[in-house]
Formats: C-alpha cells, sequence, structure tokens
C-alpha cells in the first residue's frame, strides 16, 4: 500500500508542508487507491476528473514554493458528504429529485474546508435525505462495509465512515441528527464525533432556530484528525445566530490529561429499555475496563426520567422537522411517489401534529437535559453502546427484530443515540472492539454542554490505551 495513504491527516498535512510529498504525488496515490476500493464498497460518487484535480494539486504545489499555505488541508483530498452544498459538484442528497443539482454556494462547512486548502475529489454516499441509518438510496446505490462488504456501512455518514476505514480519504466530513457521526463510525471502527450544538455552524439554509437537532462535524482514524477538522469547521457565523463563538483554535491544543479520580456514568441499556443483539452489551461493559485503566472511577447509573417518554419525544421533532424541510416536495403528488415510504412516513406523521404537540415535546426536551445536568452533577462523563446491532446483510433496508423484540419503526434500532442528541451534547464514537465474526463496535463518550474539549481528550487518552483502528480492514490487510 502507498505509504502516503497510510498516513493520518495529520502526519500527511505535516508531510506537505515540509515538502516531503508533493500535493500531485498525494493526489496521485489517493486516485489509485480510489480505484482499486471504491468499486466494492461504493463509498465515494461524483467523483470529478482526474485531469481537474491534479491541476488543482499542482496549483497547490505553487503556492507552497512561494511559502503560501492556506492552511492544515493544503493540498488534502477531500470528499463531502452528500447532503452539503458543493458549488459546481453535484449534491443530490441521495434523491432522484435532486439527481443533477448542483449548487452555486458552498456549505459553511464546506466552504472552511476549502478555505484551509483541501481539494475536493467527490461526495461520500448518503441515505435518501440521510433519513435511516442504512446507506443506500436510488441515485448511487449501497454503500457496504469496509470490514464486510457484503453488510451495512451504517449512516447517514456511510460513504464517509467506510472511505476513511479503507483509507481513500484521510480525513472526512459528516453530520448527525440520529447517530449519523456515530454509528457509521462504530460499524467501521473510526471516530466520529457529534459536537455540541452549535459548535459547527450548519447552514447557510432558511430557517436558523428551529432546526438543532441536525450538525455538521467531523471523522477520523485518529482523534487528533477528529479535533483538527474540528478546529476548521467550527467557529461562530453571523448567518446562524445559535452558533457558539468560543475560539475554534481551543481544538489545535495538546489533548493529553490525566484522568485519575475522573468519574464516569455508564448508562448501559438503560435497565434493560433497550433491546440489543447479542455481544454488543457485554464488548461494550468490557471495555469500560479501559476507561478504569486510565484511572476512572465507573460505575452504572440512570437518568430519572422516562425512556419511553423519551421516544415519544423524538418522534414529535424528528416528524416537524422532517415535514418541515420536506413537506412541499410530499404536496407534488408526482414528486411524493419519489420520494421513499420512510420519507412520507416522517412527513406524514408531521401533518398530524398540532402546535401543542410540538411545544410538549419541547418541554419534554427540555426536562431531559435538565434529568442529564443532574447526573453530571455526580460524573464528569456518561458511557452509552454507540449501537444496538452489529452491521446486518447489505440487502436490509432495516431490522425488524432486534434482541428478540419488534423494531415499530426504520429507526427504532438506533433509539440508543437519540439522548445526546435531544440534549445537544458532545458526543464521540470511540472503537471497542470486535466480535467473533470480526465485526467492529463502538461507545459512546458525552460530555456536559460545551465540553466538547474535555470528550475528545477523554478520547484521546483512550485511543493511545487501546489502538483499535490499527486493526485494518480485510481489504486493506490483502493489500499490503
Amino acid at each position: 500500500m502507498n505509504p502516503i495513504v497510510e498516513m493520518d491527516a495529520d502526519a500527511l498535512s505535516g508531510a506537505i508542508h515540509a515538502r516531503q510529498v508533493s500535493c500531485r504525488e498525494v493526489m496521485l496515490a489517493y486516485l489509485a487507491h480510489i480505484e482499486r476500493f471504491n468499486p466494492s464498497v461504493n463509498a465515494l460518487v461524483s467523483l470529478r476528473p482526474s485531469d481537474e484535480l491534479l491541476a488543482e494539486a499542482d496549483a497547490c504545489d505553487q503556492q507552497l514554493d512561494a511559502g503560501q499555505s492556506r492552511g492544515w488541508m493544503h493540498g488534502m483530498p477531500q470528499a463531502i458528504k452528500d447532503l452539503a452544498a458543493t458549488a459546481g459538484l453535484r449534491t443530490t442528497m441521495g434523491s432522484p429529485l435532486f439527481g443533477e443539482q448542483v449548487p452555486q454556494h458552498d456549505a459553511i462547512s464546506v466552504a472552511r474546508v476549502r478555505e484551509s486548502g483541501a481539494i475536493i475529489i467527490g461526495k461520500t454516499n448518503v441515505p435518501e435525505f440521510g433519513l435511516g441509518s442504512q446507506t443506500y438510496n436510488s441515485v448511487f446505490g449501497t454503500t457496504t462495509n469496509a470490514y464486510d462488504p457484503t453488510l451495512i456501512a451504517g449512516g447517514s455518514s456511510g460513504g464517509a465512515a467506510v472511505a476513511l476505514a479503507l483509507r481513500m480519504l484521510p480525513v472526512a466530513d459528516g453530520s448527525d441528527m440520529m447517530g449519523s457521526l456515530r454509528n457509521p463510525a462504530a460499524f467501521n471502527n473510526v471516530f466520529g464525533f457529534r459536537p455540541s450544538q452549535g459548535r459547527v455552524p450548519h447552514g447557510p439554509g432558511l430557517e436558523v432556530f428551529v432546526q438543532q437537532l441536525a450538525t455538521e462535524g467531523p471523522m477520523g482514524r485518529s482523534v487528533t484528525d477528529v479535533a483538527r477538522l474540528l478546529s476548521i469547521q467550527a467557529g461562530y457565523d453571523a448567518r446562524v445566530p445559535l452558533s457558539l463563538t468560543q475560539d475554534p483554535q481551543i481544538f489545535t491544543e495538546s489533548l493529553t490529561r490525566d484522568f485519575s479520580d475522573v468519574r464516569i456514568g455508564w448508562l448501559g441499556d438503560y435497565n434493560g429499555y433497550l433491546p440489543m443483539d447479542d455481544g454488543v452489551l457485554s464488548l461494550c461493559e468490557t471495555a469500560l475496563e479501559d476507561f478504569t485503566a486510565l484511572g476512572c472511577m465507573v460505575e452504572a447509573c440512570q437518568p430519572d426520567f422516562s425512556m419511553e417518554r423519551l421516544w415519544q419525544t423524538w418522534l414529535v421533532h424528528r416528524h416537524w422537522l422532517v415535514q418541515g424541510s420536506l413537506g412541499a416536495l410530499y404536496a407534488d403528488p408526482q414528486k411524493r411517489d419519489l420520494l421513499k415510504p420512510e420519507a412520507q412516513w416522517e412527513i406524514e406523521g408531521g401533518l398530524r401534529l398540532t402546535a401543542a404537540d410540538v411545544y410538549q415535546a419541547s418541554v419534554s426536551r427540555s426536562e431531559w437535559y435538565r434529568a442529564l445536568s443532574e447526573l453530571f452533577e455526580r460524573y464528569d462523563f456518561l458511557l452509552l453502546p454507540t449501537a444496538q446491532v452489529f452491521p446486518f446483510d447489505e440487502q436490509t433496508p432495516w431490522p425488524r427484530l432486534v434482541g428478540g423484540q419488534t423494531m415499530d419503526t426504520y429507526h427504532r434500532w438506533m433509539e440508543v443515540v437519540i439522548g445526546p442528541t435531544l440534549a445537544g451534547l458532545p458526543s464521540m464514537n470511540v472503537p471497542v472492539g470486535f466480535n467473533a465474526s470480526g465485526l467492529p463496535m463502538g461507545l459512546q463518550i458525552i460530555g456536559p454542554a460545551q465540553a466538547d474539549r474535555a470528550v475528545l481528550q477523554l478520547a484521546f487518552a483512550h485511543e493511545q490505551l487501546t489502538q483499535w483502528v490499527k486493526r485494518r480492514p480485510p481489504a486493506c490487510l490483502q493489500a499490503i
């Protein structure tokens, strides 16, 4: 395997700026690697012509020759999640309704990685409109798992996670409403970080106050890479009034920290509330020993809140927001027929809501935040499994049965991720090992509101201890 694609993103940035490798050499290495590995997993889509990309790489080299660098990502290949607008490059959102859409502007997070010197090579595949944790759509097809291409990648940042795991990208962006940065990271043995609400400005969009569940964020093969990308994505933008003003350069500082006597609460399966497939909970419980080895005190705990109430709160918010964004498409009968059934179900649920329903759900969401805040008076961090199942057959849209229980919606099998989302808290997937079939799993490290750097520090300490990402996908091992 080419040593260039072996490097993590921070090392690659250092090699580019030290002129140990040229931007052209980097682009050639990645394009060859993508040509070799992408056909088997379908992670990258809308790839740009190689001659255009090499011309941009040459321009990056010329800038370095003149003593100029645009930033940490200077000359690094980057593919953008296909939900985020990319100026001049097709952005389909996985929907045939937008199969040929070419935006005239970049999303805020995309503009920031461009400004940092990234060369946009294409997009990463997503489920239709990002709905569901299985990355398939009628425009590009299905993205499959890096560790077993017969299984799902997770989603909705499935293309990003798989591209990272197979070293087709040095670092990746994603977005997360219902675990979309976290569960594909767990399913592909990489890191995915959902930042605090407002940390990464989402947009620009028509609505800037109500949409508080989805956020963009970073993914990487190392915690350092995740932190460095977050330092580029984060920061206040006047077009997004709820975005945070804290200087994002804090994420470039050392992540080393002593965790002696840090208190951690283990949420597990919420006292048996969440059904889980065999092996998920036991693997995560074994990983608790890693945190003890770091000096942390770990004990089981539970929030003082009904988890079924939390699910109903989630359904109202999800219906409301999806209906708000996709309702106009549903109103047109011809366009409605091109929406997948799960999207139609969400919209129809939103149409049945009253203003009182939405207000009460917001009250419940607020009480959930307060319940977690009470836990954080006793604990510095909380831990929770990232998923309730291991990756399953890629031809299955969603599992109907988990842990012996019937799933009543297309996304009930990912209920484990809704807590941090509804509370607006930072939550990071860290890999915690593999089951007997060689399939990866992860844990969520959850921090108090706006404690993003602290979550990254704990994830970094865990990474140094365990080094799970070094266990490569079988395809990469065969390539060495």
